[in-house]
């Protein structure tokens, strides 16, 4: 009698683990099609120098497609110019994007002086560095939770030279 009663309660184990797989399936497949926000970033461009350092801001558009406006949970940033990391940081609580628009983001990054004196003495006459910025743009979005939209971009910025610290 109590193998009758063991096949059973393996029989309901095995129907029910079965339902859970289809209806982790079936989120998994909804979740994959729930669009998110598109980000690109337009330009980064010197923006002078702080007694901290040197500023530079990135100026990011996300395009948000719903209508509802969306939190923007943190900004965070790496620059780095030839692999080497010349400045990274986090912004919390940015603000949100505005429903079925495209936002316009400014994302300072500022290079502490001693790191722009040593790319200084490795750069050559043209002041120009090649650079690569990674933003992670980390949204709140309903249902979903917190995302993180990666976008990344390669260029040449200016260097300050002497008459922007004076």
């Amino acid at each position: 009698m109590a193998s009758a009663e063991q096949k059973e309660v393996e029989e309901n184990g095995s129907m029910i683990s079965g339902l859970l797989d289809k209806a982790k399936g079936f989120f998994a497949e909804k979740l994959a099609n729930v669009p998110t926000p598109e980000a690109s970033v337009d330009n980064v461009d010197f923006k002078g120098v702080t007694r901290q350092g040197v500023d530079y801001h990135a100026k990011v558009s996300v395009k948000n497609p719903y209508s509802q406006t969306i939190p923007i949970c943190q900004i965070s940033y790496v620059l780095k110019s030839a692999t080497r990391t010349i400045a990274s940081g986090t912004i919390p609580d940015p603000g949100s994007l505005v429903g079925n628009k495209t936002t316009v983001l400014d994302v300072p990054v500022k290079v502490a002086y001693s790191i722009a004196v040593s790319l200084m003495k490795d750069i050559g006459s043209d002041w120009d560095i090649d650079y690569q910025l990674d933003i992670g743009l980390t949204f709140d979005i309903p249902v979903v939770g917190d995302i993180t939209i990666p976008v990344s971009t390669q260029g040449e910025i200016k260097l300050p030279s002497l008459r922007d610290f004076f």
